[in-house]
């Protein structure tokens, strides 16, 4: 099969999925596509070019789903529902790559242009509201760390501690409060208060 940008990133971000960002490599990458490594760099300069262009394809796969998103919404909806349809497009985006909030929240540093246009659209549906730069700048900067934060639990592979009765009864005698936070809520409610928590907080900043 002819050896195109668009399968080296296909290999790349399924190696990522099983190495990580340390165990990314050309040369693991050319292993996937039964290809020498030098052949890649014709399509792809090198493991940072590789890595950008992962990030992009992720960041721009969830801005197209939150362009849909936001078109879907009626006309009359405010600012924290365009906030809401943004967040919650971007977290169902990158939960569909394994390894996607990695990516996505180093995709800065690699100058996605894909993730800074989400950025972008964040901060302009932020400005509009009357939100002040300074706490715009913070605030899309807190969501998306929220959003980051978030999928990286989901997306974790540990696996989780299982408790008898009386280990259970224990933990519940000694934390009561985090015992009960943690079942209040189902994964995506919990997501969407805490987006609309920010929301919030940003909203007590518009003169």
């Amino acid at each position: 099969m002819k050896l195109t940008k668009e399968r080296i990133i296909d290999a790349g971000m399924a190696e990522f999925a099983e190495s990580g960002y340390q165990g990314l490599s050309m040369r693991r990458v050319a292993q996937r596509l039964d290809a020498k490594a030098g052949s890649l760099y014709y399509h792809v300069p090198g493991k940072a070019d590789l890595v950008r262009l992962m990030a992009d394809r992720v960041a721009r796969e969830a801005y197209d789903a939150g362009t849909a998103a936001l078109a879907a919404l009626d006309p009359g909806a405010g600012w924290q529902e365009r906030v809401e349809a943004q967040t919650g497009t971007l977290r169902a985006g990158i939960r569909r790559h394994a390894g996607g909030a990695v990516m996505f929240a180093d995709s800065p540093k690699v100058l996605s242009t894909g993730a800074l246009a989400v950025m972008e659209r964040l901060l302009e549906t932020l400005r509009a509201a009357g939100v002040p730069d300074g706490p715009a700048a913070v605030g899309a900067d807190t969501l998306l760390s929220h959003l980051t934060g978030y999928v990286l639990q989901e997306q974790s592979q540990s696996p989780a501690a299982q408790a008898g009765p009386e280990q259970g009864a224990a933990l519940v005698a000694r934390f009561p409060l985090t015992v009960a936070a943690a079942s209040a809520y189902g994964e995506d409610e919990k997501f969407l208060l805490g987006v609309r928590l920010i929301c919030a907080g940003l909203a007590a900043q518009i003169p």
